[in-house]
């Protein structure tokens, strides 16, 4: 080894040892006479003296040294000058006295700084992106991911469960997303297409009899991007045999807590954790994934509101959509100009516009809609939506749907306005009782709620035959701080049944028998109840490492445009490997 210590390593009581060191220089600072380089491995940071009075030798070469050059050091640890110490290093009480530096490889000068971070464009960040990686957060970041993992396998291993591989190359099946297509050289005109997640396969081997199956498995969405979306993830994949829905949530549930206890320093706020049922979800926060690390809960105010003579609320009510708020705590004294911009947060969600409603630190009321209720109505209104003296009222009348997502980006908004979020809290709750499928008005037929594999509610299932909206399912979700970190359900295991939700989402039996045969005919040898989960690694380390997007967990991520800046994929092809694949390109 050409070092025997990392740089990160070293305290007060290896003073006096020889070491030898390697990594890259962080920083050299010369203070005419005395030489500093705070050297950088992955470990840690190490202050390294060039001192004369030592070697001349060594101050000569640390000279010539430039940020990121890499070098090997040979020295002994001392004791720093008295006063000199850097507590926000936990090398910071020694440093190491260089009887011996080598150039091993000098650098040029990087396009950013990797000591100190500044506001880079990410896409420069992503350009060099295995300079980016030098850097001691995003070190951070790969190494919570891999103690993620690594518990992910231990817990799992001593539970019973076998890690399966499944293909990366299968057969393209409607999944909710674009698949992403492998076009086949001995097979012309036919298409691979890269799993949307392995559900068909660990299904195939429940009724294989592998009772207990997970795997890390890389998946593929060909979907717009956003802050916590790539085009290729990886999740947890886990499915089980002869288990209720309560099963999985205990198992998973302990999963969550001792990897975050394994993993990082966030805490997790409540155990065990919440559940709310989809319905309550979306009439409390207005989202069936809520952050609830704070309060500022929705209030239905339709059957107050809509007695008043503000034809918006009167219409609203009398057509059967709702009115809904949620009361800001502290923020009576809002200017015009600080309404008005929470006014443009919600019609960028599709609401009309909101209504408000200050109720003073003295008891009396200012608002938009102060003249359309009489004094005793607006009481009640207050009273209703529990406002407090100091508090401000938001309201939103709309259709349910519209109105809960206006309010929940309201919601978000206000929270983060009053600082009620604490960042060191996981805030895990489980999300119940979906509905099973769910009408779409534009193509005038019922989609799944989840996946069209996901169970009916044993009590429900006459319901897929007469009123198939009321009818719920076997899904539940598991969320954090605002986003869905995992989704499962109990399997359906009958042919019977699953060929009547393939017809209930409007699949012919020959369109089901040419994209899920396999699947069905597996279903007549005996297949057994089961079911499972798959909680994304990717949302679970960013929430871990409290980054905001999964580009920054990830090692070698894609842009937001899905493109590889780095190598500069997708790119283009030679007309020989088009042809070998039988592929003329019409642009």
């Amino acid at each position: 080894m050409l070092k025997n210590r990392n740089c990160g390593e070293l305290r007060g009581e290896h003073t006096g040892q020889q070491v030898t060191l390697a990594g890259w220089v962080n920083r050299r600072r010369d203070l005419g006479g005395l030489i500093f380089i705070d050297l950088r491995d992955h470990d840690g940071v190490t202050q390294v003296v060039a001192n004369p009075a030592v070697s001349q030798e060594v101050l000569r070469v640390a000279e010539t040294l430039r940020p990121e050059y890499v070098v090997q050091v040979e020295g002994t640890v001392n004791p720093r000058p008295a006063g000199m110490a850097n507590l926000d290093l936990p090398t910071g009480e020694i440093e190491v006295v260089a009887h011996h530096i080598q150039v091993l490889n000098a650098a040029k000068t990087p396009p950013f700084l990797i000591h100190r971070e500044e506001d880079e464009l990410e896409a420069l960040r992503l350009r060099y992106r295995y300079l980016d990686l030098r850097r001691a957060r995003m070190q951070r970041n790969l190494l919570i991911r891999h103690r993620a993992v690594k518990f992910i396998r231990d817990y799992l291993d001593l539970r019973g469960f076998l890690e399966v591989e499944t293909p990366i190359l299968f057969k393209s099946t409607p999944e909710g997303a674009r698949d992403y297509l492998v076009p086949s050289r001995v097979h012309p005109g036919k298409f691979y297409a890269l799993p949307q997640s392995p559900q068909q396969l660990k299904q195939l081997l429940m009724v294989a009899g592998v009772e207990r199956y997970f795997q890390i498995a890389r998946c593929f969405r060909d979907e717009d991007q956003r802050a916590d979306r790539q085009p290729e993830f990886t999740q947890l994949d886990l499915e089980m045999s002869f288990v209720d829905r309560e099963d999985i949530l205990q198992l998973a549930e302990g999963l969550m807590i001792g990897m975050v206890a394994h993993a990082c320093e966030k805490r997790t706020s409540t155990v065990p954790f919440p559940r709310l049922t989809y319905a309550e979800a979306l009439a409390r926060y207005g989202t069936d994934r809520p952050d609830l690390r704070f309060g500022l809960e929705l209030v239905d105010l339709t059957a107050v509101a809509g007695r008043s003579e503000f034809r918006v609320f009167r219409e609203a009510a009398e057509s059967g959509n709702v009115v809904k708020g949620l009361c800001a705590p502290g923020c009576s004294d809002y200017s015009r100009k600080q309404l008005v911009e929470l006014e443009a947060l919600v019609q960028e969600e599709g609401a009309k516009g909101l209504a408000w409603v200050a109720l003073n630190p003295d008891a009396t009321v200012r608002s938009s809609v102060a003249k359309f209720f009489s004094q005793e109505l607006m009481a009640d209104l207050l009273a209703a939506a529990g406002a407090q003296p100091g508090d401000l009222l938001l309201v939103v009348a709309d259709r349910t749907a519209v109105a809960n997502a206006a309010l929940d980006v309201l919601r978000r908004e206000m929270a983060l306005r009053l600082d009620l979020i604490d960042r060191r809290e996981l805030a895990f709750a489980w999300v119940i009782d979906f509905p099973l499928v769910l009408w779409n008005e534009q193509e005038q037929r019922w989609d799944p709620s989840h996946h069209l594999f996901t169970s009916p509610q044993e009590q429900d299932i006459p319901l897929l035959e007469t009123d198939p909206g009321a009818a719920k399912s076997n899904q539940y979700d598991l969320i954090c701080n605002g986003f869905e970190v995992g989704g499962g359900s109990i399997r359906i295991h009958q042919r019977e049944l699953q060929e009547k939700v393939m017809r209930l989402i409007g699949l012919t039996m020959e369109q089901a028998r040419a994209q899920f045969g396999h699947l069905l005919e597996a279903f007549e040898y005996g297949t057994p109840p089961h079911g499972g989960i798959a909680p994304g690694i990717d949302r679970l380390v960013m929430l871990m490492a409290g980054e905001p997007n999964i580009r920054e967990v990830t090692a070698f991520p894609k842009s937001q445009n899905a493109a590889d800046l780095m190598a500069n994929a997708p790119s283009e092809v030679d007309s020989g490997q088009l042809k070998e694949l039988h592929i003329r390109l019409d642009l």
